[in-house]
């Protein structure tokens, strides 16, 4: 199960690319289309660089899953994998054969080796890769053969197992190939009856991640049916093609958003706030680009019988659409954007009628799931028992500056700690984890993050569904386990107890006897007033009026913000650099009295990639009231689409207030 789960999140890499192709060939389309002119040279131009994709699909596989497979991915697999499919494609096209086996015509090799540059020889070309660089990416060889060691080798083997690969391929495939073509064949003689069947039992694989294995099937030339790159390049048949596509295009569009209204209806009202505002973000995403996984989680696990009857309507949808002349087809899924790039393929017949089917599928979908979520009361979103669930809603989006940092230190704190985890890798929308011990993962803890649900596969394996910005999460995982990212400030400041504080007569209205850098007075631990320099030039802005709400409802803690007119950040009060962020948009200080400052210049501009900032101390430094910090550009941050109005907060203390002096 492990195998097959990274290999589905493997086959998301080249996968991703077929929007790009599909953009290309519809705009190509479009374009003959308008000007009535199928030779018109921006029209052919578009088309020729979607073919240019297309027709190089398995090459992309061949090196997306040699990246995607190993612990870690590196460039030097993808090498690997290119060499693997360089190696194996050669010595099994047509000519090379007919020349091993002695013929004096390359009409006489058997026809399965004119097809051998499709996907399935690709995944055999990218697991050998795969496979290369994790045994051998660390081998030491003698000093004469020192300059093969480690990584270089890698490529090397690749080679030397692809060419054993073909020899077995040369009598292996021409079987393989003729089941393959057989199986798809019979496939294609059950008409809408197996489109059916494909659809429905495509749903079904998606709780494992096995999906993907089964749409190759279909939609690449694995068993010569092609749908998806027929359709694209416009090389099918018309009433044929696009039969096992067009299906997706009426529930993911309409039918799904039409779940989530049933959902959003039926739940509590004192949650119908936090709830439409998950499910609405769903059902868009899968409306304008069939990304249905957000949506789907949310009810998969916690009402299996509606994933089921899902399943059966996408079974449904898919074979009515095949018995209709109704066909359509995409380069990523069936949203909104393929559906209208796709408008005028000329292997498209009657799209019009997809919104007709999806507005029915959009009312089946809702009576259905309102009545089955009310008959047998099922804890479908905004449900469940308020324990269950966060009162906090913006606390659990985990929104604002370095979000993803924080929402991946959140999670491997739920995850059990980075010494709980063996391994993270990622598909399009969850992270998928192997665990050394499931039991000490927090499902609440997760969702509290802004997990939309979790899935436990079987053995150590977990799976975290967060939504289309998964990369960022995982990446900032990987840099959290490996030291690579600092933890977010407000994480280490959650975890360190709130400074002693300062003794004060109750109910005195003098400020008590302090350091004039940074005076703290508090009448109860939880409320702090800061008196400092003011770090920047600018005027002060109140912090509810930050146009970020993890600063404006002091998510982080209290404090006001600035309206820059300077370019310097300066050092407030005397202390320590406790966080100087790479990319300068922010920097953390632990004054003297024991206050954590944080100093955020600009919102999301973490963004920037550090461009227009210029660090000028790091962790640990030792710096005194007015010493430069960053300097910064408010031209470049504006002219990069970010707001300059910079944060300045007490972190841990909600309650706090600064006093500039």
């Amino acid at each position: 199960m492990k195998f097959f789960q990274r290999l589905g999140r493997s086959l998301m890499l080249p996968v991703a690319v077929l929007p790009v192709a599909s953009i290309f060939s519809g705009l190509g389309y479009w374009i003959a289309g308008a000007t009535g002119d199928p030779n018109n040279i921006i029209g052919a131009f578009l088309a020729a660089a979607g073919g240019a994709l297309i027709d190089n699909i398995p090459l992309l596989f061949a090196i997306g899953v040699a990246i995607g497979m190993p612990k870690k991915a590196d460039g030097v697999a993808a090498l690997a994998g290119l060499t693997s499919w360089l190696t194996v494609t050669t010595l099994l096209q047509p000519e090379t054969i007919m020349k091993f086996q002695g013929l004096s015509d390359v009409a006489q090799v058997d026809p399965a080796f004119s097809k051998v540059n499709n996907v399935f020889v690709a995944l055999i070309c990218g697991l050998i890769a795969a496979w290369s660089f994790d045994k051998f990416k660390d081998t030491e060889l003698p000093d004469f053969l020192a300059f093969f060691s480690g990584k270089r080798s890698v490529a090397i083997i690749s080679a030397l197992l692809s060419l054993v690969a073909a020899l077995v391929l040369m009598f292996v495939w021409p079987l393989v190939f003729g089941g393959l073509v057989a199986f798809g064949e019979w496939m294609l003689t059950l008409g809408p009856v197996g489109a059916g069947l494909y659809g429905f039992f495509n749903r079904l694989l998606i709780p494992l991640g096995l999906h993907h294995a089964l749409n190759a099937v279909f939609w690449f030339d694995i068993a010569g049916v092609n749908d998806l790159n027929n359709f694209l390049a416009g090389t099918g048949t018309r009433g044929v093609t696009g039969q096992y596509m067009t299906g997706f295009f009426p529930v993911m569009m309409m039918g799904l958003p039409g779940a989530a209204l049933a959902m959003y209806v039926t739940s509590k009202p004192s949650k119908k706030k936090a709830t439409g505002g998950i499910l609405i973000g769903a059902a868009f995403a899968a409306f304008l680009v069939g990304i249905t996984e957000p949506l789907e989680f949310l009810f998969m696990f916690l009402a299996p019988g509606l994933y089921l009857i899902h399943a059966i309507f996408m079974g449904i949808s898919m074979g009515v659409t095949a018995a209709l002349p109704v066909r359509s087809g995409f380069g990523f899924s069936g949203g909104f954007i393929d559906l209208v790039l796709q408008w005028v393929n000329p292997l498209a017949m009657n799209p019009w009628a997809i919104f007709l089917m999806g507005a029915i599928w959009f009312v089946i979908y809702f009576l259905v799931f309102r009545f089955v979520i009310l008959k047998w009361d099922l804890k479908t979103p905004g449900r469940g028992a308020d324990e269950d669930e966060t009162d906090d809603e913006s606390d659990s989006q985990a929104t604002g500056a370095d979000k993803y940092v924080l929402t991946a230190h959140r999670f491997l704190e739920a995850l059990g700690g980075k010494s709980n985890i063996d391994e993270v890798e990622n598909c399009a929308t969850r992270l998928r984890l192997s665990l050394n011990d499931v039991s000490l993962a927090d499902e609440q803890a997760l969702k509290a993050a802004g997990a939309t649900g979790v899935m436990k596969p079987g053995g150590n394996l977990y799976q975290v569904i967060y939504g289309l910005n998964v990369q960022f999460v995982k990446d900032a995982m990987e840099g959290l386990m490996d030291g690579s990212i600092e933890p977010p400030a407000r994480a280490e400041a959650e975890s360190i107890a709130d400074p002693a504080p300062v003794a004060s007569s109750e109910g005195s209205a003098a400020a008590p006897a302090a350091s004039p850098a940074a005076t703290a007075v508090t009448d109860k631990p939880e409320f702090a007033l800061v008196r400092m320099r003011q770090p920047l030039e600018g005027a002060i802005v109140p912090l509810e009026d930050v146009p970020d709400s993890t600063f404006a409802e002091r998510l982080l803690g209290g404090g006001v913000a600035i309206d820059p007119s300077g370019n310097q950040v300066v050092a407030p009060a005397a202390g320590v650099v406790s966080q100087a962020f790479p990319t300068g948009h922010a920097v953390a200080l632990t004054l003297d009295d024991g206050a954590e400052v944080l100093i955020h210049v600009g919102l999301d501009t973490v963004k920037m990639n550090g461009k227009g900032f210029t660090v000028r101390v790091k962790n640990g430094d030792r710096v005194v009231a007015g010493q430069p910090l960053v300097d910064f550009d408010r031209s470049a941050i504006e002219a990069a689409g970010y707001k300059a109005i910079t944060p300045v907060v007490i972190l841990g203390h909600a309650d706090s207030r600064i006093e500039f002096v």
